[in-house]
């Protein structure tokens, strides 16, 4: 545990050319990513992949701090450049926590749209623990336009054919 956060590290026998934060969609949890960090660490990628708050064993609600979340776990991985992978809601946050984290590379797996997070925050539609008024200003104050059109990282968007939420 890191601030409350629960996580997983998976690091390669070798010095990692590099690491990964991996960020998992609303009411996900870091076990659905594991084969993923798995991979990341075969191919000799350092990754944390960690239960944002109200997920998973990660507890108290998810709120205004999720962006600083991204910081907290990329922190944890050995000195070298950083990527993030995100899918929907954490593909959201993966493209808005790039810069703060000075992202040397996004990938953003059906990326939720500012609107569609907060759409669904206001009715509620979400199975995690929210802290909606927090949540809401976090997602309302970062414009995912703004966000990407200011990222000089390379950025991989990826969407899925049955996604019909996204």
């Amino acid at each position: 545990m890191r601030d409350g956060l629960a996580y997983t590290l998976w690091l390669p026998k070798e010095d990692p050319a590099g690491g990964v934060v991996i960020l998992h969609g609303a009411g996900s949890s870091k076990e659905s990513h594991q084969d993923y960090a798995r991979a990341a660490r075969a191919a000799g990628i350092a990754a944390v992949v960690f239960d944002q708050r109200g997920h998973g064993k990660s507890g108290g609600a998810l709120d205004h701090r999720a962006l600083g979340d991204v910081a907290t776990m990329a922190s944890l991985l050995p000195p070298g450049p950083v990527a993030l992978r995100g899918s929907s809601m954490g593909g959201w946050m993966a493209l808005c926590a790039a810069a703060g984290v000075g992202a040397a590379a996004v990938v953003a797996i059906c990326p939720a749209p500012s609107e569609g997070l907060l759409r669904g925050l206001r009715a509620n539609a979400f199975s995690f623990e929210a802290d909606a008024p927090a949540l809401e200003g976090l997602v309302s104050s970062h414009d995912l336009e703004t966000a990407v059109s200011a990222l000089e990282a390379p950025i991989l968007f990826l969407h899925a054919e049955g996604d019909e939420q996204v």
